[in-house]
């Protein structure tokens, strides 16, 4: 039998594969002692989530909510960055390029013919909704 090995005995070959047979299988554990593991919480403590609920979880800009920061989100998803700068009809365009649902072309349409946009977050402001406030 040749080995690709030479540096170990196939004693100590057998058993470094033993010790990594949890990992390489899949199977849970793998080589984790039971010690790393999280502690789970106590009686009187809350579950972890990985969410954390309300508008203060991070991520979400002052002066905006998380609705609306998914809202802007899910806006831009269907605005390609090469429509940018565009105006109405070049966004509306590249929305239906990307198959933007029938509530966000309602949205693009309701923006002003002629005026060019630089970001997503001018045609959200246009819509009459509220951006992040600058940090100082």
């Amino acid at each position: 039998m040749e080995r690709g090995n030479s540096k170990h005995s196939p004693r100590v070959d057998d058993s470094m594969a033993h010790d990594t047979r949890g990992t390489t299988q899949g199977t849970t554990g793998g080589r984790a002692e039971e010690w790393h593991e999280a502690e789970p919480p106590g009686e009187d403590q809350p579950e972890p989530t990985a969410v954390v609920a309300g508008d203060n979880r991070s991520g979400t800009p002052q002066g905006m909510t998380s609705e609306e920061v998914e809202q802007r989100s899910r806006l831009g998803r269907y605005i390609n960055l090469s429509a940018l700068p565009g105006d109405r009809s070049t966004l509306r365009d590249s929305a239906l390029e990307n198959e933007a649902p029938d509530d966000v072309l309602d949205e693009i349409d309701q923006l002003p013919p002629g005026r060019t946009f630089q970001t997503v977050s001018e045609v959200w402001a246009e819509l009459g909704h509220a951006n992040e406030t600058t940090r100082w």
